[in-house]
């Protein structure tokens, strides 16, 4: 591959999970129209079963590409996405299509996992900072616009249609993976599986204070992303009554977040991940909690509902990438696991957490507002807790020019 090829392609392979997942957003009452579900809370399913197989999977991806190689191990990932996908759009029955979601979700996993490991395995410093910056304005892009392009499929066709669109777009990303991709990895780096080593790096992970204080934080706040995911539908459709600015509003929202992430990586360097995302995690709270109470005084309305989202979004901006690189930090020696571990943890956690809020959906946004407050201050006591009682404080090495 050319440069531009492979920056093309990483960001295709980044973007097969966003699509994924907000892509459906639109169609969920039609699917639970289709399939005679009664309360729509149970359609969140459609949403949670993928993200229940893309948490859940990422924990065996990394050691299976150390093993085999990233090419053969991605290739069967997205084989398993695109059969998926299309099972979904002819799943007969709601229990069908949810398994076909999770199944869909544990081939998108390896996109998670191998997209990064292929870039590190190519590049170095600068250039793999500028390949990841460009690959990730794609994958910003893609939650941006998703929903409008679930929304314009379905403006000629059903919801079928959407799932038809996400296997053949994978099946694309396949072919070119077959055709295109060499094998990155080195036949000297390849890694026996051992049980012994493993477990090792899973004993590491999970008892090193700093690592397991920022994951459960990422958690937190991924199960509070979740949760608006889960229910934003019914949010402006029977909570704000405005299920025709669902799309758009979403989009404004998104791209607050997009805009922080770009953001992020033009100050952090200066400033230094402490200093960056302790503020914006206090920020998330003090907006979290603000939005509650606009919500019990029953104040709400599409302006305020949009407004604090927009502003809590790009505070997450701003904490979950600076958390993950902190988490990551002393477990250089066992990185492979412990970024599985802590994708399992942050992924599969945070979508029951956002499953939990989402089903206690009542026709308001009152319990969605409860649980962004009580979820972002307990994030911001697993920051305490990682950062032994103190905010801000950096190492030397982290301190601004």
């Amino acid at each position: 591959m050319t440069f531009r090829q492979f920056v093309g392609f990483i960001a295709a392979v980044m973007a097969l999970n966003a699509v994924a997942i907000d892509s459906m957003l639109p169609a969920l009452p039609d699917i639970g129209r289709d399939f005679g579900i009664a309360n729509a809370n149970e359609t969140q399913w459609v949403v949670t079963a993928y993200l229940l197989g893309f948490g859940g999977a990422q924990i065996i991806y990394g050691t299976l590409s150390d093993r085999f190689g990233r090419k053969p191990v991605l290739i069967v990932g997205i084989a398993i996405y695109v059969v998926a996908a299309a099972a979904a759009a002819i799943a007969p029955n709601f229990e069908t299509m949810l398994l076909a979601r999770l199944v869909m979700g544990i081939g998108a996993a390896a996109s998670r996992v191998l997209a990064i490991t292929i870039v590190r395995d190519c590049y170095t410093g600068a250039t793999m900072a500028r390949v990841m910056s460009l690959a990730f304005i794609v994958f910003l892009i893609a939650p941006i616009i998703a929903p409008s392009l679930g929304q314009i499929i379905m403006l000629f066709a059903s919801w079928h249609a959407i799932f038809l669109g996400l296997s053949l777009y994978s099946a694309i990303t396949l072919v070119w993976a077959v055709l295109k991709l060499p094998e990155t990895m080195h036949p000297e780096d390849r890694i026996p599986i051992s049980l012994r080593g493993i477990g090792h790096g899973f004993y590491v992970t999970l008892t090193t204070r700093v690592s397991v204080g920022y994951n459960l934080a990422i958690t937190l706040l991924m199960g509070a992303l979740f949760a608006f995911i889960n229910s934003a539908q019914q949010v402006f459709a029977d909570a704000l009554g405005h299920p025709g600015l669902f799309t758009t509003v979403f989009a404004l929202i998104a791209a607050f977040m997009a805009l922080s992430s770009l953001l992020n990586s033009r100050i952090v360097e200066r400033l230094g991940t402490r200093t960056v995302s302790h503020g914006a995690v206090l920020g998330f709270a003090a907006v979290a909690v603000a939005h509650m109470m606009v919500a019990v005084m029953d104040l709400e309305n599409i302006w305020t509902f949009g407004i604090f989202q927009a502003a809590m979004m790009f505070c997450f901006g701003l904490c979950v990438s600076n958390f993950n690189a902190m988490a990551m930090q002393p477990l250089g020696h066992v990185a492979g696991t412990a970024s599985a571990v802590q994708g399992f943890v942050s992924t599969f956690g945070g979508a029951i957490l956002g499953f939990a809020i989402g089903q206690q959906f009542d026709g308001t946004t009152v319990p969605l507002t409860i649980g962004f407050a009580v979820f972002s201050l307990l994030s911001v006591g697993f920051v305490f807790f990682a950062e032994g009682g103190r905010l801000f404080s950096a190492p030397m090495s982290e301190q601004p020019a």
